[in-house]
């Protein structure tokens, strides 16, 4: 198991909150975009925040939207559409839309609208 499987959802958000606000996005920009990868509403991202639930727990809980797979492109040096693992896969996407959000690309596209 990676270890980031057992690292809380709570332990990273603040480090998504400081990339994107360096670039001038908002935390309300970011929990739209955690919103729609997961399905969940604020209400529920709080709950995992507060109760800092592992990032295993925390996709597990999930519905991720079904435009997921459209998110493409390298992250970490790998193309997350060739993740195998598919929990890595998710906080993959994850990972790609926050760099996203903090390049400055249009909600519209980060959301794949």
């Amino acid at each position: 198991m990676h270890r980031i499987f057992t690292l809380s959802f709570a332990s990273v958000y603040p480090l998504y909150v400081t990339k994107v606000e360096k670039k001038g996005r908002t935390t309300d920009e970011l929990d739209e975009v955690i919103e729609w990868l997961t399905g969940f509403d604020e209400a529920d991202l709080h709950r995992h925040l507060e109760e800092h639930t592992t990032f295993e727990d925390f996709f597990a809980d999930a519905d991720l939207n079904p435009n997921a797979s459209l998110i493409t492109g390298v992250i970490c040096g790998m193309r997350v559409e060739q993740i195998e693992d598919p929990l890595m896969q998710k906080i993959r996407y994850l990972d790609k839309l926050v760099d996203e959000l903090a390049k400055g690309r249009k909600m519209e596209k980060i959301l794949r609208a």
